[in-house]
């Protein structure tokens, strides 16, 4: 938190009054009537963040043993863990039978709200303390006065607090917003990295600094790397750094006019990022660390970007995936990509400096099928409409700032001690399918590459109850001799390696796109199924759920993101075999996530194409061939004079979706006189110079 010695002391004072009023309120909130066990609850939680605020500002980290860090983190987490959850105002069900629809969303809202200070307590965060504990007070004064006297209606109750919920996330909007975008930026936030680089790990109390919630999986993780030597730590962390520096080097972007770099990463693996640190700061890259969003106003629905722990509850998460609903207008859109803009603009050299995420990803949780609640806030059809549209203009505003064809990124996963028994087995199978020689592969798929550029279309057929019937067309090139349309996708900026990819020509690709059980964004689809005409989808379902508009809606508002719809913005066949084996053996393919999933078959993302926002940037093959299908029909419209046409160029997504082999009857290379070349049949690599793939499958 950086502000001025004049505003801490500010702070100071209204932190004492807010924490006066508070702790009275824990004694006793009778007075609020029906409202005084959740007044009551709220004022006790938040004791608690002020507990562990004064303490680390009084003694350090250094100075509190491990028991009290764990009795912290079960105090924090202890309302929304299940079974708790049943009973707790954090579910949306249980504040709306206690209170109604109307104030019970309300007041949910903000009990998730305030559970936001969580990470500010640990960070030192005074602002954050103060403004939302003021948020709580001013409620809990309406609170009061309803429960004093009837003559108040509900419906005046109701219109108080939405007023005061929108008033502060629009008054905040600058700071919150502004913050956020400077730790995703600046190096000098360092709260997390010094976690990483002064901790000692053998000491697992480190985990319990973020304030994150702690639980098997990153005391597991933690455990396990500290069996492994420094030698395996520093390979793991080359992989991954190196296949940094390759994307830049593939691209033509100059590295060494960057200074930071995004590291994400799952908490308990700070030995491998720190090895990863200490790479990076040979490249002349300092590393910036921050966490996963927590607040309604930074978060995307219920996904975690940043450093992260496995979630306490995912539905807990899912629940208040569109929270800002509650706030979204049109009015609140302008003033949030106002402030965004401004901070933009005052980062502007932070921005050129910035080089890209580097990703540590990871697999292994229990399938989670999610509840859809009634009780939940969700985005109305005109706010669906709105939020698609301010997704696409803060997707705009950053590009503007940070380029897509200046940075790069790189992406690796790994296991986690939840994938079961076999974790450690798993792990180190892991690392064998991140370390395949890229030599191998370039060769084996440049063979298939040369017999994809021999063809007007691709087609691809489903088998064993799998329906998939796609026409994929392709475009046409000007120089065959030194022209391509599929990328020779090797482990650099996408670890594992295993790929090559295109971007189809929308006009002529049609069909129906259908997968048993595919795992995307946390979420797990069954025998989910799309339809294309033309390149763009034209119906969708899955079986989810037990009624059809269930399922459509799920599929809307988590694959489309609330978008009537989506084009095919890629087409790629994975030769991952090894991988693929590796999943069959251990039963995890339904575990692992779609960077190693899509390296195993065909796949096919919905959205953007690979090459949004750098269509016109030169791209080569490891042959020397350009790669000319980088863009679509939609994303061509970003060169339209009209502003209205430009807008419809990018969707800001892209979701890929696998057909594992042994759903696959065959994928065909057709030329435009009807000749077909196969390039897998009946689930098997069949093209001349492939068939070393198959060694994997046959093992």
């Amino acid at each position: 938190m950086d502000v001025s010695e004049d505003r801490m002391e500010e702070l100071k004072e209204r932190y004492g009054l807010m924490k006066e009023r508070i702790l009275e309120l824990q004694k006793d909130a009778s007075f609020c009537g029906i409202y005084g066990d959740y007044v009551s609850k709220l004022a006790g939680f938040l004791s608690g963040v002020y507990e562990v605020y004064e303490t680390i500002e009084k003694q350090g980290r250094d100075g509190i043993e491990q028991e009290q860090w764990v009795g912290w983190n079960e105090r924090m987490y202890e309302d929304i863990l299940e079974p708790a959850y049943q009973h707790s105002y954090a579910n949306p069900d249980v504040a709306v039978k206690a209170f109604g629809i109307e104030m019970g969303q309300r007041l949910c809202f903000l009990y998730t709200e305030l559970r936001a200070l969580i990470p500010s307590a640990y960070q030192g965060n005074l602002q954050d303390i103060v403004i939302y504990s003021e948020l709580f007070v001013e409620i809990e004064t309406m609170l009061k006065l309803r429960g004093q006297s009837e003559e108040k209606s509900l419906e005046d109750l109701v219109e108080q607090v939405q007023a005061a919920i929108y008033a502060f996330e629009r008054d905040y909007s600058e700071i919150i917003v502004t913050e956020r975008l400077k730790s995703q930026l600046d190096s000098s936030m360092d709260f997390a990295l010094n976690i990483v680089m002064q901790s000692d790990f053998s000491d697992l109390s480190y985990l319990y600094y973020y304030g994150d919630y702690i639980g098997k999986n990153e005391l597991l993780s933690a455990r396990y790397f500290n069996t492994l030597s420094q030698k395996e730590m520093d390979d793991m962390a080359f992989t991954y750094t190196d296949g940094y520096r390759e994307g830049f080097e593939i691209a033509g972007i100059d590295l060494s006019q960057k200074k930071t770099v995004n590291i994400r990463y799952h908490i308990g693996f700070e030995r491998m990022v720190k090895a990863a640190v200490m790479q990076f700061a040979e490249m002349g890259l300092k590393p910036v660390l921050y966490p996963a969003a927590v607040k309604s106003l930074d978060k995307r629905m219920h996904l975690k970007i940043g450093y992260a722990s496995s979630p306490a509850n995912k539905q807990y998460d899912y629940d208040h995936r569109f929270d800002n609903a509650l706030y979204l207008d049109k009015a609140f859109a302008e003033r949030k990509l106002e402030v965004l803009t401004a901070a933009y603009e005052d980062f502007k050299n932070l921005c050129r400096e910035y080089a890209g995420p580097a990703c540590i990803e990871t697999f292994g949780e229990e399938e989670f099928v999610p509840v859809n609640k009634d009780t939940a806030i969700r985005l109305s059809a005109q706010q669906q409409t709105l939020s698609v549209k301010l997704q696409s203009q803060m997707g705009q505003l950053a590009n503007r700032y940070i380029p897509h064809d200046q940075y790069s990124f790189t992406i690796i996963a790994y296991p986690l001690p939840e994938i079961g028994r076999e974790y450690e087995a798993i792990f180190r199978e892991t690392v064998k399918v991140n370390n395949l020689d890229k030599k191998v592969y370039r060769e084996i798929q440049q063979k298939l590459i040369d017999a994809l550029d021999e063809a007007e279309y691709v087609q691809v057929l489903g088998t064993g109850g799998n329906t998939t019937d796609m026409k994929v067309m392709l475009h046409q090139k000007q120089n065959p001799q030194k022209e391509t349309n599929f990328e020779n996708c090797l482990a650099d900026v996408n670890i594992p390696v295993g790929e090559v990819f295109t971007s189809p020509r929308l006009t002529g690709t049609s069909g129906v796109l259908n997968v048993s059980s595919v795992f995307l964004n946390d979420l797990d689809y069954k025998n989910l199924t799309i339809t294309f005409e033309n390149g763009m989808i034209t119906d969708y379902t899955c079986s989810n759920f037990d009624s059809e508009e269930e399922n459509r809606a799920f599929v809307k508002e988590n694959l489309l993101n609330h978008r009537d719809t989506l084009p095919l913005g890629e087409f790629a066949i994975g030769t991952n075999t090894t991988a693929y084996v590796m999943a069959r053996q251990y039963g995890i393919l339904h575990k692992l996530p779609i960077l190693i999933v899509e390296k195993m078959g065909p796949h096919f993302a919905l959205g953007d194409t690979c090459y949004s926002y750098s269509e016109d940037s030169k791209l080569y093959n490891p042959d020397g061939r350009e790669i000319v299908a980088k863009e679509n029909e939609c994303s061509a419209l970003r060169k339209s004079e009209d502003k209205t046409e430009r807008a419809k160029a990018y969707f800001n997504c892209h979701t890929d979706i696998t057909i594992p082999y042994e759903e696959i009857e065959g994928i065909y290379a057709v030329r435009a006189n009807g000749e077909k070349t196969a390039i897998i049949s009946q689930g098997r690599f069949v093209l001349p110079g492939t068939e070393l793939l198959n060694d994997a499958l046959q093992s």
